[in-house]
């Protein structure tokens, strides 16, 4: 049984340019990456760095968390966050995940406490 061995050593002989042909694959998959994961997430994380830069007093801003609220004072790491009156938080400045447009937060709280009430005020009156 030796002897199919040997035929089959003997027949792989060295074939020009095999190394560059088994590099191009590897090479492709890279640049794939790159520009479908690597480049993307390097654009938002500029973008996000540049957004906690520019957070200012009176900004209306969501958190990580789900958190809204308006920020009542800015640091160089943290930020005061009023949620609701007499209600604050101190966080960091990158948890800070958009700022919302200015009126943003009325316009939300008026929209959940006008709709889904009953005449109790204990839920929605559809059901």
């Amino acid at each position: 049984m030796d002897f199919f061995i040997n035929d089959a050593l003997a027949q792989s002989g060295g074939q020009p340019g095999a190394g560059l042909t088994g590099l191009i694959f590897p090479i492709a998959l890279i640049v794939i990456f790159y520009f479908l994961l690597i480049r993307p997430q390097q654009k938002r994380a500029k973008e996000h760095k540049k957004l906690v830069q520019n957070l200012s007093k009176g900004d209306e801003v969501l958190t990580n968390g789900g958190l809204v609220g308006r920020i009542s004072d800015v640091g160089d790491t943290y930020a005061n966050v009023s949620l609701a009156e007499g209600v604050e938080v101190r966080l960091q400045k990158s948890a800070v995940a958009q700022v919302l447009p200015k009126g943003a937060m009325k316009a939300g709280l008026d929209k959940a406490d006008a709709g889904g009430k009953d005449d109790t005020g204990k839920g929605d009156a559809s059901k």
